[in-house]
C-alpha cells in the first residue's frame, strides 16, 4: 500500500543558512504510516500549488514567531523573533491546501500560524501580556508532560483520545488571543489559553499548542493524534 505523503514545513537555521528538521516530526509521521517530505522554502504561486498537489497532508511545525504585522500589530516585545521565509511559505501554500481540502495538523507555531492566516491574533509574549500561574515554557525534558489541558466535551479530539483531560509538554512564549472566524476550540489550558482547535468545515484541520512529536515514543495520546492525521489522508 502506498503511504500518504505528508509535507513538513521546514525549519530554518539562520546561523548555518540551512534547512533543518527536528527528527520527531519525521519519525512520528513515518511511524504512523505516512511518508514525510520536507518542503522547500518556495515563494512562487505555481510552486505553492504544485506542493499542495504533491502532498496528501501537511504538518505545520513548531519554530519562531509569526510576524506581528500579519495580525495588524507592531512588534511590542523584545522576545519576538520571526522568520519571514517561513511566514511566506506557510501562508502562501495554505490557501491551496484549503482549496484542495488536504488534511492539516498544526503544532506549536503551527497552531499560531494557522490562526493568524485565517484572521486571528496572538499574544506576542505570554508572560508580558497574559501572565498566568501556568508555565507555558517547561524546564523538564521535552518528552515529559508538565501541565494539563481540558478537552471540550463532544469535540473530535476528545473522541480521538477518549478522555476529557490530559497532560502535555509545552514550549511556547506566544499564544492565541483572538480565535480566527470559523475555527472551533477543542482544548484549553487551565488558565483558559487555547491549546487546540479545528476547522469544522474541513476534512481534517486540527492544531495543538503542545508538541506531540516530542512525546510520541512515550505517549499514546500523541500517537493517536498523528494516527488521526494519517487516517484522514487515506
Amino acid at each position: 500500500m502506498m503511504r500518504p505523503v505528508i509535507g513538513l514545513m521546514p525549519l530554518w537555521d539562520e546561523e548555518r543558512k540551512s534547512i533543518r528538521m527536528h527528527p520527531g516530526y519525521h519519525d512520528s509521521v513515518l511511524s504512523s504510516g505516512g511518508l514525510p517530505l520536507i518542503l522547500p522554502f518556495s515563494k512562487e504561486e505555481d510552486q505553492f500549488k504544485q506542493l499542495a498537489d504533491i502532498c496528501d497532508g501537511f504538518v505545520f511545525t513548531g519554530g519562531p514567531d509569526i510576524a506581528p504585522s500579519r495580525f495588524g500589530e507592531e512588534v511590542m516585545s523584545e522576545k519576538v523573533y520571526c522568520c519571514e521565509k517561513r511566514d511566506v511559505l506557510e501562508t502562501g501554500i495554505l490557501k491551496y491546501i484549503l482549496e484542495k481540502d488536504k488534511p492539516v495538523l498544526g503544532i506549536c507555531r503551527g497552531i499560531q500560524l494557522l490562526n493568524v492566516a485565517l484572521g486571528g491574533t496572538l499574544y506576542q509574549d505570554l508572560p508580558e501580556f497574559k501572565p498566568s500561574d501556568v508555565s507555558h515554557w517547561q524546564t523538564a525534558e521535552s518528552f515529559e508532560p508538565t501541565h494539563s489541558v481540558i478537552l471540550v466535551p463532544g469535540s473530535p479530539l476528545e473522541a480521538c483520545l477518549g478522555k476529557s483531560e490530559l497532560k502535555v509538554n509545552t514550549f511556547h512564549h506566544q499564544g492565541i488571543k483572538d480565535l480566527a472566524p470559523g475555527l472551533e476550540i477543542m482544548a484549553r489550558a487551565e488558565d483558559g489559553l487555547v491549546e487546540s482547535f479545528r476547522k469544522p468545515d474541513s476534512r481534517f484541520f486540527w492544531a495543538v499548542q503542545w508538541h506531540p512529536e516530542m512525546m510520541f515514543e512515550h505517549d499514546e495520546n500523541s500517537r493517536k493524534i498523528f494516527a488521526a492525521l494519517i487516517d484522514a489522508c487515506k
